[in-house]
């Protein structure tokens, strides 16, 4: 990621979903932007049409666990496997962990094998606090060059992001964002 250059990573967390999945698909596609799709490996098992169609449009696959679960809850070689279990259906170079946490030795075997991706602007669109407006502001206000902004796929945003996401994607272009995914 180069910090000077007027670009964005638009990334989706916790999917793929029935619920939300196609819509963030659709609006994407209307824009023309290309995004990461972090996935939990439950998801991907149970909707892998879902899995297929977000590679179908040419986005980027991460890794979100299997369960979703968070590292500091877990036995080390629990989280690593659950990780793994997701990547057999994932087949990705990416991780994100779910919170944004983990134990330094869950960062240093999987960073071996991925990529891992953290995030500088989260929309809280999953938030029951948040409206769409605030998560539009969020991104106003936490916008830089190179941000790595985290939305989710999930039945606790979507109902918000069918404005938050269009409106949100406008403001970043009217700014002179281009859109990027990790190579």
């Amino acid at each position: 990621m180069d910090h000077r250059q007027r670009a964005v990573y638009l990334t989706f967390d916790d999917g793929p979903i029935p619920e939300a999945t196609p819509f963030i698909l659709d609006t994407l596609d209307r824009f023309g932007i290309k995004a990461t799709f972090f996935m939990v490996g439950d998801n991907a098992r149970k909707y892998p049409h879902l899995l297929e169609e977000v590679r179908r449009h040419g986005h980027r696959i991460g890794n979100h666990t299997f369960n979703h679960i968070g590292g500091f809850k877990w036995w080390s070689w629990k989280y690593l496997k659950n990780a793994e279990q997701a990547n057999e259906l994932l087949h990705t170079d990416l991780f994100r962990p779910p919170h944004g946490w983990m134990k330094p030795s869950q960062y240093e075997r999987l960073r071996r094998h991925y990529r891992i991706i953290m995030w500088d602007l989260v929309t809280r669109d999953y938030s029951k606090w948040m409206t769409p407006e605030g998560i539009v502001e969020n991104v106003k206000k936490y916008a830089r060059n190179g941000s790595i902004i985290t939305f989710h796929d999930s039945l606790k945003s979507i109902e918000k992001l069918k404005s938050a996401l269009p409106e949100s994607i406008e403001w970043l272009k009217e700014q002179g964002y281009e859109f990027k995914v990790f190579e």
